[in-house]
């Protein structure tokens, strides 16, 4: 599946891949932009092409039949995302319990145009200890770009400036919705 991931990336698509994905066990990856629901099925090819799971979360609903199977074979993890539970909580939770947990996520939170970025991931990678990576989905460029992890630290202007800066410029599959 690989090779083949490969082939259809780089041959037939015509993607490219700038920066290599971290050696680590545990991050939360935010993904940018994500304007189109063809980001998921991107996502679902470089994870095949770089060669790691990776994994997300859906509401627990989602995992049950017909199609749970789909959504657990793909890297989704059940979470309750009820009014009584704290999403930052339970995620932080899954990383606990599991020996490799690379989460990703768009951290827009809608396909839509936003003007900021939500902060949850900010917080569960905090919480959890781990460092987070960006990768752009630039469809302007035809490219995928993986940034070095880095860990959040206790300033989190500074932190999201550095975030902001990786991704300005890159556009989604819908340019005008890009970050």
């Amino acid at each position: 599946m690989h090779q083949f991931a490969k082939f259809l990336y780089y041959k037939v698509l015509g993607w490219k891949l700038v920066g290599t994905f971290p050696d680590v066990d545990k991050c939360v990856i935010i993904v940018v932009p994500h304007t189109h629901w063809l980001d998921f099925f991107l996502g679902l090819l470089v994870r095949k092409v770089i060669n790691k799971d990776m994994h997300y979360i859906g509401k627990k609903s989602l995992f049950k039949p017909p199609f749970g199977w789909f959504f657990r074979w793909t890297g989704g993890a059940p979470v309750d995302r009820s009014k009584n539970s704290n999403t930052v909580d339970s995620i932080a939770d899954i990383f606990n319990q599991r020996k490799v947990f690379r989460f990703a996520l768009a951290p827009e939170g809608t396909r839509k145009k936003v003007t900021a970025l939500k902060t949850g991931f900010y917080h569960i990678a905090k919480k959890a200890n781990v460092p987070i990576v960006m990768v752009a989905f630039d469809f302007g460029k035809k490219q995928v770009k993986i940034a070095e992890p880095f860990m959040a630290s206790d300033d989190i202007q500074n932190d999201f400036k550095n975030i902001r800066a990786f991704f300005k410029g890159v556009k989604g599959k819908i340019p005008e919705y890009s970050y």
